[in-house]
């Protein structure tokens, strides 16, 4: 069942097959005026901070039964895996940066809650923004999308005695290093802080198993999203998987290509796995 919300998208939330809910956050791509309209930069760039069409490789997991919830918003309007204190008060116009202390090295380099900057490109913005048209995207966007996943994973693990968050991203091609080959796969879990070693194991035997190179936590460990959502000590787990938008997405990383296919199984394997994963640890836990 599909459920719109004004500003996220639901599927299979209420009565959820598995304990895994697929979390796509930055793959929104409709721009509302207020953007474009402020913009210092062409429009075209700001497709570097979506997560180009990763929500089309959910759709498999959907369809066999997994919880997908997908934010509507693009990253350029508000990111969802910011904390949402992580502002520069350099594009605000009425505020100042000891109301947020919380600021992370992200925010500071340009890219906190609402974007700032783009490395090679510059400022995005033409004009700051004003503090509490701020505080209403928080409030119409990130508040309600967030505490969506909360309730789910709360009535997941009431449900099955563990509940898994899957955090879906893509990434830009990785450089080769030491003479191995570049990681098409990265799963992150904040070092072992958002999930149990089995859960990402899981997660990293699926990718290989579908033929992708694939590591742990470089050089993406995962962000705030895990870091709120995770409660492994409660069998919450939390994983970031980030995806090489070039297996998916043709030569220009504007559109779908051949491989959306694949990725999409794997990504449903995975959502699988990490299930099994989950309710074969809540069955060792009673057995002890």
């Amino acid at each position: 069942m599909e459920k719109e919300h004004r500003n996220y998208h639901l599927i299979q939330a209420d009565n959820p097959k598995y304990p895994v809910l697929i979390s796509v956050p930055h793959a929104g791509r409709h721009y509302p005026k207020e953007i474009t309209d402020n913009l210092r930069i062409p429009a075209g760039a700001l497709l570097r901070l979506e997560d180009r069409y990763v929500d089309m490789l959910s759709r498999s997991a959907a369809q066999a039964g997994f919880a997908v919830i997908t934010a509507k918003a693009p990253r350029a309007w508000i990111d969802m895996n910011r904390a949402p204190d992580d502002i520069d008060a350099a594009m605000l116009a009425d505020a100042d940066s000891s109301q947020f202390p919380g600021m992370s090295s992200k925010g500071r380099g340009g890219l906190g809650l609402i974007p700032r900057r783009l490395s090679g490109v510059g400022d995005i913005w033409q004009n700051k923004w004003a503090w509490q048209d701020i505080r209403t995207r928080i409030a119409e966007h990130h508040a309600p999308y967030h505490s969506a996943i909360a309730d789910i994973l709360r009535a997941m693990q009431r449900q099955y005695g563990a509940a898994v968050l899957l955090d879906l991203h893509s990434m830009p091609s990785l450089a080769a290093a030491h003479n191995a080959p570049p990681a098409q796969v990265v799963i992150g879990d904040r070092f072992g802080a958002a999930a149990s070693s089995q859960i990402s194991e899981a997660a990293l035997a699926v990718a290989q198993q579908h033929g992708f190179t694939a590591q742990l936590n470089y050089p993406y460990a995962g962000g705030y999203i895990l870091q709120r959502h995770a409660a492994p000590m409660e069998n919450v787990h939390a994983l970031q998987l980030e995806i090489d938008r070039a297996l998916y997405l043709d030569l220009t990383g504007r559109e779908p290509a051949y491989g959306v296919h694949a990725v999409s199984a794997m990504v449903r394997e995975t959502a699988l796995a990490l299930a099994d994963e989950a309710t074969r640890g809540v069955e060792l836990m009673a057995a002890e």
